[in-house]
């Protein structure tokens, strides 16, 4: 049993996630466009035929720009909430639309996909993990605030996109304007480095195999600082920056045999 899993690219420019089985795949966000989607699958061997359908978190442009073209092309379901669809002003006339709730799984062919409502600043945003019999994969960007959902989730994932948009420093010092620099790091707008950093060290559960750092700013972080940041505290978990520009590897995730060490770790961990 097996998740194989990339980031067709992951930043303000546009968001898009692969999630699937041998059989099947989904996509959480479509963010690029589909001949874009379509080339970057390609070249790492991917086919948009097992793809089965599209997952959208929230309704920003840099995560359902492609949805239209992409699904009407492909036939595929898009699955999003009511708010967030009645929000985006997309046209998905002739395109199945399948609200969902948080918290109940959607089954696709095998594949387990689970909503959990995030901190973010869109009408209805949420974060998901993808189950595959005993692997759970999770797709954790666009967040505030790591919330308790978030760190249930994230204690049971085999592997995961976690957002790191920023440096504290490089905002700080940066060109944003005020306003803009308050709605990233208020609460609301994204995690920081040291936020992800402090989760990832705080509740990584032993058998994470895999962590793709997600989400970065173009203009407050920088790749090679945070890769460098994580790998000091990887513990034996793979890290890779997923980038805004190139689609990452497709990493394979098995579920590991571990024997589960006593959590004594609390939620009281302050991460602001």
């Amino acid at each position: 049993m097996q998740l194989f899993i990339t980031s067709l690219n992951s930043g303000s420019n546009g968001n898009c996630y692969y999630v699937g089985n041998q059989r099947e795949a989904i996509l959480v966000d479509a963010g690029i466009s589909c001949r874009e989607t379509e080339r970057r699958m390609k070249r790492l061997g991917l086919s948009m035929e097992k793809v089965k359908a599209i997952f959208i978190s929230h309704e920003h442009s840099d995560h359902i720009k492609g949805i239209a073209v992409l699904a009407r092309k492909y036939n595929l379901p898009v699955f999003i909430t009511l708010a967030t669809l009645q929000n985006s002003r997309l046209d998905l006339s002739g395109i199945e639309v399948i609200p969902f709730l948080a918290d109940a799984p959607v089954q696709v062919g095998e594949l387990s996909v689970t909503a959990f409502s995030k901190l973010h600043d869109a009408i209805d945003p949420h974060s998901f993990v993808v189950a595959y019999q005993d692997v759970k994969v999770g797709v954790f960007t666009d967040i505030g605030s790591p919330c308790h959902n978030l760190i249930h989730h994230f204690q049971q994932c085999h592997a995961a996109f976690l957002e790191a948009n920023y440096d504290e420093k490089m905002l700080q010092r940066g060109r944003y304007p005020y306003y803009l620099k308050n709605r990233i790091k208020g609460g609301k707008g994204h995690l920081s480095n040291r936020q992800a950093l402090a989760l990832f060290t705080a509740y990584k559960p032993d058998f994470m195999s895999h962590l793709l750092l997600a989400h970065l700013s173009k203009d407050n972080n920088c790749p090679q600082l945070v890769q460098q940041l994580f790998e000091k505290h990887a513990d034996g978990t793979t890290i890779t920056v997923a980038s805004r520009f190139e689609e990452t590897p497709v990493f394979e995730i098995t579920a590991k045999a571990v024997v589960p060490k006593p959590v004594y770790k609390q939620f009281s961990l302050d991460f602001s």
